[in-house]
């Protein structure tokens, strides 16, 4: 590449001072491995989204309307799609995360209030996501409950904290084959077919506080705060990964089929994402509602509660235990440190620390000790009298109305030329993601209203 090449001190790669132009190289030959080879911050994303909170939230949402939100998961894919490209693209484009953008744009009292609402957030999600895998994993194999917590927390902090970069982006990414666990578990089950499909396609809408309540649950869990903040960072790891010059503005300079192959990864993944909480929905509402059991508290007990109900075949109420626990536990292996991270990302930008999964401990203890302390802050509150996995579908809704601010700012960031420039959302884009905003809004304030009124 033409230019002179210097070292950018923020974030530790070459950049380009004397040519932006963008580096003509010919496109990969497109194939299996090729496709692979781009899945991954949207893949990982995508699968992070059915963490054990989401998963707890559709079980519970399947176990009590039965098919009645089942439409949520295809109707959900455009505004997913949108708001995570969008996201993914801030970060590929600007090199910074999205904090770090809203920190140069923005007044520092909104960048305040945007990281305490992740942070918060996060450490509630973390506590229960830790006390949900720990519950899974005592259905596969009975141990104390303390030394499943205690393992947990530390293969998590040290996977995150000591495994290189590009080592620990291969463990997230093999993760998400857990979610292949929950079409798994449907095939066991006899499905009513007809009736899903009419559910999936018509919208069913009920006005009442528990209905509401559990629907803005399933949009926060689904679009969420954490996943915003994640997949932005992820990308800038990824620049940082492939040695990506910066130009003269000090920013990446992409090769030409990045942003193309970001959106083939992020479909990729926010798709998986919603077929998962299809199954999720789909299982629960014929095995459990239809069998009266109306009330799910955990993801494992949804794993528990399907193997006295299962009776295709010999054993098959086992397995379907087995293999739904199994889907808890690696995606809980795989959102957990995902929410450590995105809070760590965030903070960290917002103190202007070093940080990211690229660097070292040593040059990065900021960054790390965000993610140390969020882990085991989420690991004391199973062991403080709180009760996080009674938080799981509050701290889902909470998400549903902290992520409506949030979409705001990405919204404008995403029409923004001056941010942007040339990489600015199109009219589709700009478009869904205002809609995203209308709809989560919308969700909030009909929540908001079936709480004050008589119900």
């Amino acid at each position: 590449m033409a230019g002179v090449v210097e070292k950018a001190p923020h974030q530790g790669r070459p950049s380009v001072v004397s040519s932006d132009k963008r580096e003509e190289v010919r496109p990969a030959k497109r194939n299996l491995m090729w496709f692979l080879r781009i899945l991954g911050p949207g893949l990982v994303t995508g699968a992070a989204d059915d963490d054990p909170s989401g998963i707890a939230t559709y079980s519970q949402t399947g176990a009590q309307f039965g098919f009645g939100q089942l439409w949520t998961s295809l109707y959900q894919i455009p505004l997913l799609i949108a708001v995570q490209e969008c996201c993914a693209r801030i970060g590929a484009v600007t090199g910074k995360g999205l904090a770090g953008v809203i920190k140069e744009h923005y007044s520092r009292k909104i960048l305040v209030g945007v990281v305490l609402l992740v942070v918060v957030a996060n450490t509630i999600n973390i506590g229960a996501d830790i006390g949900a895998v720990v519950a899974a994993l005592q259905l596969v194999a009975m141990a104390p409950f303390w030394l499943y917590a205690v393992l947990t927390t530390a293969i998590i902090i040290a996977l995150e904290v000591w495994v290189s970069y590009k080592t620990y982006a291969k463990v997230l990414k093999w993760l998400s084959v857990a979610l292949l666990a929950y079409p798994a578990t449907a095939l066991i089950v006899r499905e009513p077919w007809g009736k899903i499909l009419w559910a999936t396609f018509v919208p069913h809408i009920e006005f009442t506080f528990a209905f509401l309540f559990i629907i803005t649950g399933v949009f926060g869990t689904t679009i969420s705060p954490y996943m915003f903040f994640w997949e932005a960072s992820q990308e800038v790891e990824e620049e940082i990964a492939h040695d990506l010059p910066m130009n003269r503005a000090k920013r990446p300079q992409l090769p030409v089929d990045f942003i193309g192959n970001m959106r083939i990864d992020n479909a990729v993944g926010m798709v998986a994402a919603e077929i998962a909480q299809w199954f999720i929905i789909m299982t629960t509402a014929t095995v459990l509602f239809s069998h009266g059991v109306k009330n799910i508290a955990t993801a494992a007990d949804a794993a528990k509660a399907l193997e006295p109900l299962v009776r295709s075949f010999p054993n098959s109420g086992q397995l379907a235990k087995d293999i739904f626990a199994v889907g808890v536990i690696g995606l809980g292996f795989l959102a957990i440190p995902i929410l450590a991270g995105s809070s760590s990302y965030a903070m960290s930008e917002a103190l202007n620390w070093k940080e990211g999964l690229s660097r070292r401990f040593a040059d990065a203890r900021g960054f790390y000790g965000i993610i140390i302390v969020s882990t085991v802050a989420g690991l004391a509150m199973n062991f403080m009298g709180v009760n996080p996995i009674k938080a799981l579908v509050f701290t889902a809704v909470f998400n549903g109305i902290a992520a409506v601010p949030l979409l705001y700012l990405i919204a404008r960031i995403n029409g923004s030329e001056a941010i942007l420039g040339s990489q600015k959302g199109g009219i589709w884009s700009r478009s869904i993601v205002w809609i995203t905003f209308g709809v989560m809004a919308l969700a909030g304030v009909a929540l908001l209203y079936t709480t004050i009124m008589p119900h």
